[in-house]
């Protein structure tokens, strides 16, 4: 064996893989939630500051909270759900999100009040951040090396189609009927989970061996065993994770690079970008309708993630990785240069944002081709984030993070990435009013270089390898081989 021979033989990869994509179909329709609800203020805003109902006028102050608050309860659901998923499971876990999103849903659409809307939007962001930490980790334990790449960038890859639904639907939908709308995935979620086994290796680490062997025989069908052995001697060998294992390489070193990608994957700014879209849009001026620009941009969002899903498993992690982060780099650059106001005539600058506010003009402006420019400059940045910087870091965060730790880690992993985006959503119209919208952009373009040389030096390739193998790398240094001594199960 050397580095290039994969630990499960190919031809015991070569079977249906049907229930699998059930299965992962199952889990991922939680995502299509999390993406409608984490913009689901980019088209309400706007319906809001044109209607006839004064209590839920919003100023700056609100609009920034409004779109913020989402960050935080996702935050506080990806950290519950470090108990949930290492306790009850994973597939539970992602089943118990529901409570919070149909409640958070169901206060949206009665709001009479601003504290509904807060109130609503920090319940579905429990929701997002409960799935965030879960599904990832439930698809890529249920999964096996061949598919994992795809599969994996499923999670991203729904998200993204409940973002483009919700641009779609703005268009014809009042807002209260949009919440309505974002009941049906999750319900529907609930409904498919019951019928889906939880994740073998979960199982194999509570002492359900025989529950595993059948989820796994479910999955797999005959040809099950030896996978089943390897992972029940990787579980034998890691044990009872303290703080004291916590020292170690083998653990600290993953959940460091998983954290890191987290909260690198956050400051480029894609969060307060894809909320504050259709506003950014009408502090450009560009000359068409922001709403018609929100959905193209979403629709380009969709189209680059299943670019990503086709390469996952064929170009690997780093390259799609690198890739992003560069385009991410040119772009934000070039919207930092069209942005950019001389500090002589910034007070002409927040102009276009308080006319927003007050409630976006009913005039049709002249075209202008130059403010294509912006235009082009975002859709560059959501499919360069969607190529690699988004489903990867999902995908990597639940191959690398050691199984004994993955429940908690992952859970970490959220809870920091959803911190950090309420920080950013927080502040970042308020920077724009103080000092224009360039810096924030600039701010995002220098993060982008640093997300290039972290993966250079941090990141490792992990196409078409095994969980194990994974661990391995980790365990030995810089080896995914693992020579027949390792490998033994334990009688």
């Amino acid at each position: 064996m050397d580095e290039n021979t994969p630990l499960i033989p190919r031809e015991t990869l070569k079977r249906s893989n049907a229930r699998l994509y059930l299965a992962a179909f199952s889990a991922v329709l939680g995502n299509l939630s999390f993406g409608f609800a984490l913009v689901y203020p980019s088209s309400v805003i706007p319906q809001l500051q044109r209607g006839d109902d004064p209590r839920l006028k919003l100023d700056t102050h609100q609009i920034s909270w409004f779109g913020s608050i989402f960050s935080l309860g996702a935050a506080a659901g990806g950290l519950s759900a470090m108990l949930l998923n290492d306790r009850v499971g994973r597939k539970p876990s992602i089943i118990l999100s529901a409570v919070p999103s149909s409640v958070g849903y169901l206060v949206l659409a009665a709001a009479q009040a601003v504290w509904m809307l807060y109130l609503g939007r920090f319940l579905t962001g429990i929701a997002s951040g409960m799935t965030a930490a879960s599904i990832p980790v439930y698809v890529s334990e249920i999964s096996h090396p061949k598919v994992r790449g795809k599969l994996g960038s499923c999670p991203q890859m729904t998200a993204v189609f409940g973002a483009l639904a919700l641009y779609g639907l703005g268009l014809v939908l009042h807002w209260r009927w949009l919440a309505v709308v974002g009941e049906v995935p999750v319900m529907v979620m609930v409904l498919l989970l019951c019928f889906m086994p939880d994740s073998p290796r979960f199982l194999i680490t509570r002492g359900r061996h025989e529950e595993s062997r059948r989820a796994l025989e479910w999955f797999r069908g005959p040809e099950y065993t030896e996978e089943f052995l390897r992972i029940q001697h990787s579980v034998n060998t890691q044990g009872r994770i303290g703080w004291e294992e916590l020292r170690q390489p083998f653990y600290y070193k993953p959940i460091l690079i998983s954290v890191g990608m987290r909260f690198l994957q956050q400051m480029t700014g894609i969060t307060p970008i894809l909320v504050y879209l259709e506003p950014i849009f009408h502090l450009t001026q560009i000359t068409l309708e922001p709403q018609y620009d929100a959905a193209l941009v979403g629709a380009v969002r969709l189209l680059s993630v299943m670019i990503a899903a086709s390469l996952m498993d064929k170009a690997g992690r780093k390259a799609l990785l690198f890739t992003s982060g560069f385009l991410m780099f040119l772009s934000m650059l070039t919207m930092t240069m069209y942005t950019y106001t001389p500090p002589s005539h910034h007070s002409n600058s927040s102009t276009p944002l308080l006319r927003w506010v007050e409630g976006p003009s009913q005039t049709t402006p002249t075209f202008d081709p130059i403010t294509l420019i912006p235009l082009i400059s975002t859709m560059v940045i959501i499919f360069g984030y969607a190529m690699g910087w988004g489903p990867i870091t999902w995908l990597l965060m639940s191959e690398v993070l050691p199984l004994g730790a993955r429940g908690i880690a992952s859970g970490v992993c959220v809870g920091v990435s959803w911190l950090t985006a309420f920080v950013l959503t927080q502040f970042f119209m308020h920077v724009v009013v103080a000092f224009g919208l360039y810096v924030p952009f600039l701010f995002f373009s220098v993060v982008c270089v640093v997300n290039i040389i972290f993966t250079g030096v941090c990141v490792p390739e992990t196409k078409g390898r095994s969980l194990e193998e994974i661990e391995n790398y980790f365990k030995t240094g810089r080896s995914f081989t693992i020579t027949d001594t390792t490998t033994a199960p334990h009688d």
